[in-house]
């Protein structure tokens, strides 16, 4: 007995495995931080043994660990550790109170760096008379502060000074600093301007492979009080693969983790990008670190104007009327495919307008055609032309989304200030995606979005209203999608585009023995409390990383 005795039992449960072979059980067993027999509590209860851990869960609901197939967990563990952080909903007065807080509290020099100011207050931060309330709420230490989108970034004039704003003759490739009317600058810097800044304060901060892996660890930790113990990092630098390398090496890597390479960056003041990044990324694999993605920016943000789409935008202050542009020409981003199949990774590519989208699926086309069998995940594709959605199913792509960016809040808001209705509200017709036979899989993009709880997204997916209750309204609620379908997108789907489904994503016997313990069942609920379900426990390969005080 004692030879074949498991080292967990999980017992008393409602086990939903989400393995189609055993939907239900009551209990199941682990060995090796693997599950090895699911059953009923008779089934099971001769697998244990004198050294067994036995926990009877007393009905509490159980599902496999969730996933997140997009976030920046490594930017959110800095920021929660290091950072100055603010709601989206704040308005320019609260922002200024918290800058003004912070820097209190700062020695001589040191900078304000935090997030995130809401998109929708472009326009008010964008004049000389918002940058003198900055500069002097600011006491003399630089200020960078990041958008909801992360994309754009509001500096004070000492921050733009170190980051030499004032230097510039013209706009950055890739960026833009926005101008009050006597041509001076406001202090709003687009994409790649921002970078500049971003890069400047980054040189003042002693950074080691420890300081990655804290940040990293701090990150995975706020996923565990969120059930989450499988993620994919959205745009993973040099440093940050180093960290994971070391958590692992030390024991500290409780999560399944892919990382996706900068191939290129104008938003992160990454300095290794591309080819030089890319090359470099298998030495840093390890049991649970798999640097499987590279990621490519092919658009910016709508609500800077930057996403790329067919038709216009409305128009700007000028009264112009721009379609965004894209980052690349279609053909070197289908030279990026081809030298992702040589280096037998896949390709996460953001891509917020349709036309991004449009390109992304014709390359993908053409490189099936040729025979490439390169894993995509089109990043949010909020806005997709109804020609290109059954493409998804029909060329094996991804559909990667983040419910908590488009269901009603700050950003849906801004978004109706640049595009036309009834185009603005058709975001993400994610019923239409899965009627097609399309992968669709669920992110966070935290810390874009405040929370990283999969729940959120989940009941935005189904409901199509904000699951929080500060924002009124649906968008586009006939592409709600079942309870069933929005798990999956956070589970075993998400497995599937991670590539991590030979290890994880439902509690079936040979796979990893993550799950999630539940405070109800979200099968069981009325989909308005979808979004109040809550994590009591996280185990990550049999051993209980998180639980609820």
């Amino acid at each position: 007995m004692a030879d074949s005795a498991v080292d967990l039992l999980i017992t008393g449960a409602v086990v939903h495995t989400l393995d189609p072979a055993r939907p239900r059980a009551e209990a199941f067993a682990v060995r090796d931080g693997q599950v090895v027999a699911v059953g009923s509590g008779a089934e099971l209860a001769g697998l244990a043994g004198p050294g067994t851990t036995v926990v009877d869960l007393g009905g509490q609901v159980v599902l496999p660990g969730l996933m997140d197939v997009h976030n920046h967990h490594g930017v959110a563990g800095e920021a929660d550790l290091h950072q100055l952080l603010v709601p989206a909903t704040a308005g320019l007065d609260e922002l200024l109170d918290a800058v003004r807080r912070y820097a209190a509290g700062l020695e001589p020099g040191a900078w304000v760096v935090g997030e995130s100011w809401g998109s929708g207050l472009i326009d008010q931060l964008s004049t000389a008379e918002a940058l003198a309330a900055l500069d002097a709420a600011s006491a003399g230490h630089p200020v960078l502060l990041t958008d909801d989108s992360h994309h754009n970034k509001w500096a004070n004039t000492a921050a733009m000074t170190a980051g030499g704003i004032f230097e510039l003759t013209a706009d950055p490739a890739g960026g833009r600093v926005v101008r009050d009317g006597t041509g001076a600058p406001t202090g709003v810097l687009f994409e790649a301007a921002g970078g500049l800044v971003q890069r400047a304060w980054a040189a003042t901060v002693e950074r080691d492979t420890e300081y990655a892996a804290r940040n990293s660890e701090r990150g995975i930790e706020m996923l565990h009080a969120h059930g989450v113990t499988a993620f994919q990092d959205a745009a993973a630098s040099l440093d940050t693969m180093a960290g994971l390398q070391k958590l692992d090496a030390e024991g500290r890597l409780q999560a399944w983790v892919v990382t996706s390479m900068l191939v290129n960056d104008f938003i992160f003041g990454t300095e290794l990008v591309g080819e030089g990044l890319l090359s470099q990324g298998e030495r840093f694999r390890t049991r649970h670190h798999r640097p499987d993605f590279a990621k490519i920016f092919l658009d910016g943000v709508p609500t800077s104007r930057t996403g790329a789409f067919l038709e216009p935008y409305l128009p700007d202050e000028h009264g112009a009327c721009v379609t965004g542009h894209t980052t690349m020409p279609i053909e070197e981003l289908a030279g990026w495919l081809r030298r992702a199949a040589d280096l037998r990774i896949g390709l996460k590519i953001h891509c917020t307008g349709d036309a991004a989208a449009r390109m992304v699926l014709d390359v993908v086309a053409a490189g099936r055609a040729e025979g490439l069998t390169v894993p995509v995940q089109i990043a949010h594709g909020q806005y997709l032309h109804p020609d290109d959605i059954a493409r998804f199913g029909e060329l094996d792509v991804v559909a990667d989304i983040s419910p908590a960016l488009w269901f009603p809040g700050v950003i849906v808001e801004a978004l109706r200030t640049v595009r036309a209705e009834p185009q603005a509200s058709r975001l993400q017709p994610n019923r239409d995606l899965l009627d097609t036979g399309a992968v669709v899989a669920g992110g966070s993009d935290w810390p874009v979005s405040e929370s990283p709880d999969p729940w959120l997204g989940i009941a935005g997916l189904v409901t199509r209203a904000d699951p929080t209750g500060q924002f009124p309204g649906t968008v586009w609620p006939e592409q709600a999608i079942t309870v069933a379908e929005a798990v999956a997108a956070y589970t075993t789907s998400a497995a599937r585009a991670m590539g991590l489904a030979d290890v994880t994503g439902s509690l079936t016997p040979g796979l990893s023995a993550d799950f999630v313990v539940l405070d109800r069942d979200p099968f069981a609920v009325p989909a308005e409390e979808l979004g109040s379900v809550t994590t009591l426990q996280t185990w990550f390969a049999g051993q209980q990383v998180y639980r609820r005080s």
